[in-house]
């Protein structure tokens, strides 16, 4: 379907809908009047609750930012580029809403700031979460009961180096127990990234150099349409929905190719990509005996796609270069859980459990590049299954908890229907954690917390396959990656504004990416991930104290590794600056100035180039009471932020120069009718196998 017609079409749709709506008497106008009265908005508290920071937004300046993306941009510790939310100095986030994991960064545009409750970011996640999880983000939205119709619309257009646009359509509609939503969402994407790579190494005893530049085009369409319901009553609530999500992408990169002084080669890269998936989901809670809460969740998810990519040489008489892939994969899950009190605490213990299958269909039209990169069938299974149990506890001022998560799986890979014995394996795994607390006033508090977690790889960096890059250059997986073993000790402290974390790791088996040279009749560099061993240590101090309308967030960062790979060293520090603003203004004018750099320093095996200061602003007005929201946004104003990176792995040098569009302006409206936020409490059965997928 044409974007632009969709766009059409969800536009006509959302005010047909309004119309109707907006003739209809609020049964209840006079407790719903009373909700949107805030006299004077006030400055977020941000407090620090043994190791989770704690941030509540109703009422204060954040509250009419927008959408949640635009809130958590605010707020110390999290970072949100490209509508992507991390946190700083961890890796893997998980988000959950209202007690339910985050599906697709959708949901975040789809909860408006008005809707937020509280923010908390546990930096310290125990056995209940999965083993990989670094960071948990909990997000609580406020609570509607309203019966009736809730709408909200929202639009973004978006120009950096090329033009892209989303339009989001919510509709909810209440009635005593029973809640119905439906949601359809399309955008379309398009952004484009330009550099050179340069590789340099002794080949035959040779210095030879191997270059390439790149124009890289990446224009996509991505839809959602998502129906389901919600039921609660009394201390039970139950819910389901199903989720499509169609892409379609034609990428294109136009660029050259060049081994030592020899003319440069233009070189011309199309990849069409055809995806969807299906997402089944449903939930059970009940408390029961006022002191036990039971909750099930259940989850089944069906993806596939296809891809093909063509490599030419227009101006040469090197045969074209053409590849396709299929693949399928899809996931069973189910948790289970049961929360109750015990020896003056509070105690969970449950089950996760999960079956993933995976298979990719590798075919290499060119014979004589198959030579070297054949066409394959990988097919991956996996069997986990997982029991934890938690218990927390206060002593006074101590505060105590702990928790173990035992675990078993079960992985099959087999290439071309063949079984690797080298590759599968079953392993057992037990991963603990404890954290002590003690809290000396209102001002002052501090934390001390160790994990022991296993970490697999994503199912995208197992892959047996090669995929062609250039005349001398592969890229791919690696099947005998082993899953990481990680030693985590945090600590942290709170003192009136200002909050310290401290975090040390030893890492066993984490996987870095490296580029070597790869057997072949001719020569090849193949950059693919392996196992590695690192020591890390980050810290980060932060500071933030409301003045009058002024909120700033201020984090000065280290982090800082031990790694040494082929007796070279990758130890170079990095330091780094965030540095948040937001001015709330008299008549629904709102401001936000963030600043952030960094210095040159190495992550694993890349060296990252310094972006000495990078700057978004943004402008926010509301109208109509509040029903609408104008927002105008400017990212990396001063084109300032640095790509590039370098890495000096097995005798291969390679210079990488990268530059992203991501200097642009952006204009947000957002269409309020009786907004609503749905109440579904499920959360993903299976939130580690998901995210690998």
């Amino acid at each position: 379907m044409n974007t632009k017609t969709f766009i059409t079409g969800l536009t006509i749709l959302f005010a047909s809908i309004t119309a109707k709506a907006q003739v209809q008497t609020d049964p209840d106008s006079l407790t719903h009047e009373l909700q949107e009265i805030i006299v004077t908005a006030k400055q977020p508290a941000t407090k620090l609750v043994g190791s989770t920071l704690v941030s509540s937004i109703p009422g204060s300046n954040l509250a009419t930012l927008g959408n949640t993306l635009d809130v958590l941009a605010q707020l110390p510790m999290i970072k949100v580029q490209d509508d992507a939310v991390s946190v700083i100095g961890k890796h893997n986030l998980e988000i959950y809403i209202n007690g339910r994991q985050m599906r697709d960064e959708q949901e975040l545009r789809q909860i408006l700031s008005s809707n937020l409750k509280k923010v908390e970011l546990l930096m310290a996640p125990g056995a209940a979460y999965a083993s990989t999880t670094d960071a948990v983000l909990r997000i609580t939205t406020r609570r509607n009961f309203i019966d009736g119709l809730s709408a909200t619309n929202q639009l973004q257009v978006k120009r950096r180096r090329k033009w892209s646009v989303m339009d989001d359509l919510d509709l909810s509609y209440r009635t005593g127990n029973l809640e119905l939503f439906v949601n359809g969402s399309v955008n379309y994407d398009n952004s484009l990234a330009k550099g050179t790579t340069t590789n340099t190494l002794t080949y035959e005893g040779t210095k030879t150099v191997v270059g390439s530049s790149q124009n890289n085009s990446y224009p996509t369409e991505t839809g959602v349409v998502k129906a389901g319901f919600n039921y609660a009553k009394d201390s039970q609530s139950a819910g389901a929905y199903y989720r499509y999500n169609p892409e379609h992408g034609d990428f294109s990169n136009s660029g050259t190719e060049w081994i030592d002084s020899n003319p440069a080669l233009r070189r011309d890269i199309d990849k069409l990509i055809r995806a969807h998936s299906h997402l089944a989901s449903v939930y059970y809670e009940n408390t029961f005996a006022n002191k036990y809460r039971i909750h099930f969740d259940g989850d089944f998810r069906l993806s596939e796609g296809n891809s093909s990519v063509a490599t030419t040489y227009p101006e040469s008489a090197d045969p074209d270069v053409n590849s396709t892939d299929k693949r399928k994969s899809s996931l069973w899950a189910a948790k289970l859980y049961l929360d109750y009190p015990i020896w003056n605490g509070n105690f969970t213990i449950g089950t996760q459990d999960s079956y993933t299958h995976t298979k990719l269909d590798y075919h290499m039209l060119n014979s004589l590049i198959g030579e070297y990169i054949p066409s394959s069938l990988t097919d991956t299974r996996q069997t986990s299954a997982a029991l934890f149990a938690s218990w927390s506890r206060m002593f006074g001022k101590f505060s105590l908890s702990a928790g173990a998560r035992y675990e078993y799986v079960d992985y099959d890979f087999r290439t071309d229907r063949k079984r690797d014995k080298d590759v599968s394996r079953r392993d057992h795994m037990l991963t603990p954690d404890i954290s002590l607390g003690y809290t000396f006033n209102n001002d002052a508090q501090i934390s001390l917390s160790y994990k022991m977690s296993t970490v697999k790889p994503p199912y995208s960096r197992l892959t047996g396959s090669l995929n062609y890059v250039g005349q001398h250059e592969i890229e791919g997986g690696n099947p005998s990656l082993r899953d990481e073993r990680m030693h985590d000790i945090r600590l942290f402290g709170m003192w009136k504004d200002f909050i310290l974390q401290g975090d040390l790791t030893r890492s066993l088996d984490t996987f870095a990416y490296i580029k070597e040279l790869y057997p072949a009749n001719s020569l090849q560099l193949l950059m693919h991930p392996v196992n590695i061993d690192v020591t890390a240590l980050s810290l980060y101090l932060v500071w933030s104290k409301p003045v009058g309308c002024w909120t700033p967030n201020v984090t000065a960062g280290l982090y800082r590794q031990w790694l040494t790979l082929d007796n070279t060293s990758h130890n170079k520090p990095i330091f780094s600056y965030y540095f948040d603003n937001t001015f709330s203004l008299p008549h629904g004018w709102s401001i936000t100035a963030n600043m952030n750099g960094q210095t040159e320093g190495d992550m694993h095996t890349n060296r990252f180039g310094a972006t000495w200061m990078s700057i978004d602003a943004s402008v926010v007005k509301t109208f109509l009471n509040r029903s609408l929201t104008v927002r105008l946004s400017a990212t990396d104003i001063f084109n300032t932020a640095n790509n590039d990176w370098t890495m000096n792995t097995c005798g291969v040098f390679v210079d990488k120069k990268q530059s992203y569009d991501r200097r642009g302006i952006a204009l947000s409206l957002i269409y309020r009718f009786q907004p609503r936020k749905s109440t579904y409490k499920g959360v993903p059965a299976s939130e580690a196998e998901l995210k690998r997928l």
